[in-house]
């Protein structure tokens, strides 16, 4: 008789800062909510990446794992590419990647089910989608059969970045026991770890039953699901997300799906559970740092890869990012520059790994181009900070179509709003006003106050804030859409 095939259920982890590519990525709009080597986001193409999969067991909408502070981005990006159904799990702090699987399989779980989790990074390339279905399949079929695979990138050069995963003996076609995890290597080392083709770069990319997680979970970190139990049971629906207890999900304790279950496998061979590691030729990349994104991205014939308004004289191999001016480099060779409204990092390729020491310095400094770009994502649309200065600061506001901002108020600053283009409702006190293009109105402090787009087009207005302190938590919200407070 043929054994069932369980749902393959996609799960996300959306949870990484990706410090690496400072200044684009950030803690309010890290790596892979942008758009790198393509037209979809990093988070967006992992989505994706089962799109057309045949596998007659059904796949599942995906579930995420992402930081609250995410929450309205992630939704707004899955939603753009028809993702409507994706359950959104938000953690209120980062406890590393075994605590939210451990949420995701609790979730998933749920009324009996057991479905297959494929548990993706939201943060990686992986070119040859075709390839990876294909892997996916097979890794399937074990996962269904009860193990916990994992899949490793057959690695195409000597890599000291990677972690590596020591392959044993053949336990079905293409499929090998996990003999060991092994850190990242020297050069030496990688070198002998090539040439043996016996070793795999660790993809982190994970395939196993809810229920299969869960007794190992429950095995080697017994603390980690009591936790992760508690702070789902005591967590609540909110809108689209699934938030877990702050008190219970901070205590618990942090680790990887690595070090917590996958490398204590082979030492528990009474639990039942076989650790696999299939092999991944599919083109893979966790752009980990920007030499990283040279080496995927399309160049010209000097080996120059460049995205914006750039001009290049006597240049090549380097990797130069436009963002808001151009960008000129004359005599440069194997260089990196990013530019952004404001923050511009200039480095060899080479040192692209300590651009994090840059940013502890930066975090150190309280700056506040660690956490935000000058454009500000909300879940009613965007605000940029065109300029600042003494007991001033003039913004761009865009506000999507059918949108709201909260009924709030200011203690400390009053704003002036010229409307730019689209229609605006406005609530100022008991008054409501309706403004066309080329009108304006002045919002005193302590009043309260909302903005509206009752049209079809983006609403965008100039704000010009006066006062004494002109710092975003000076809001006082009464009503708001999205549930903020």
């Amino acid at each position: 008789m043929k054994k069932s095939l369980n749902e393959i259920q996609p799960v996300i982890l959306s949870g990484g800062s990706g410090t690496r590519l400072w200044p684009l990525s950030r803690e309010q709009y890290p790596k892979q909510l942008l758009e790198l080597t393509g037209g979809e986001t990093m988070l967006q193409a992992t989505a994706s990446r089962l799109n057309g999969l045949d596998y007659p067991g059904g796949v599942a909408s995906p579930t995420v794992v992402c930081n609250e502070e995410h929450r309205f981005i992630t939704a707004q990006q899955l939603h753009a590419i028809g993702q409507v159904k994706a359950n959104i799990i938000l953690e209120p702090c980062g406890r590393n990647t075994a605590p939210a699987l451990t949420l995701a399989a609790l979730s998933c779980a749920a009324g009996g089910s057991d479905p297959i989790l494929l548990v993706m990074p939201a943060d990686h390339v992986i070119p040859d989608v075709a390839a990876f279905q294909r892997t996916i399949l097979r890794g399937a079929e074990r996962a269904n059969a009860g193990a916990m695979v994992t899949f490793g990138i057959v690695p195409v050069r000597p890599e000291t970045g990677y972690g590596y995963i020591k392959t044993g003996n053949v336990c079905g076609e293409k499929v090998f026991e996990i003999a060991g995890f092994v850190e990242k290597p020297s050069a030496a080392v990688a070198e002998t770890y090539c040439a043996s083709g016996q070793y795999l770069w660790n993809s982190g990319l994970f395939m196993m039953k809810a229920s299969v997680w869960l007794k190992a979970i429950g095995h080697f970190q017994s603390r980690m699901l009591q936790d992760c139990s508690s702070a789902l049971d005591k967590g609540q629906r909110d809108r689209d997300f699934r938030r877990v207890s702050q008190a219970e999900f901070t205590a618990c304790p942090a680790d990887s799906i690595d070090y917590a279950v996958m490398e204590k496998l082979s030492g528990a061979p009474g639990l039942g559970i076989a650790g696999n590691v299939i092999p991944m030729t599919t083109g893979w990349s966790d752009v980990g740092a920007w030499d990283a994104l040279w080496a995927l991205v399309p160049k010209d014939g000097n080996g120059n890869a460049v995205q914006g308004d750039v001009c290049l004289v006597d240049a090549s191999d380097n990797l130069i990012f436009a963002q808001s001016r151009l960008v000129a480099c004359v005599g440069m060779q194997g260089m990196v520059v990013v530019e952004t409204p404001d923050a511009v990092l200039v480095s060899s390729r080479e040192a692209t790994q300590n651009v994090r020491h840059i940013v502890a310095q930066l975090k150190s400094s309280q700056r506040n181009e660690v956490s935000a770009h000058r454009k500000v994502h909300r879940p009613w649309g965007y605000y940029d900070s065109v300029d600042a200065g003494d007991l001033f600061q003039v913004k761009r506001i865009v506000v999507n179509p059918g949108a709201s901002l909260s009924l709030q108020l200011h203690h400390h600053r009053a704003e002036h709003w010229v409307v730019v283009k689209g229609l605006a409702k406005v609530t100022r006190g008991d008054e409501t006003l309706m403004l066309a293009e080329n009108q304006s109105t002045y919002i005193p402090m302590e009043t309260r106050h909302r903005l509206e787009n009752p049209g079809e087009t983006p609403l965008e207005i100039i704000e010009i804030q006066s006062g004494g302190y002109l710092g975003e938590d000076d809001i006082v919200r009464f009503e708001d859409n999205y549930g903020r407070n």
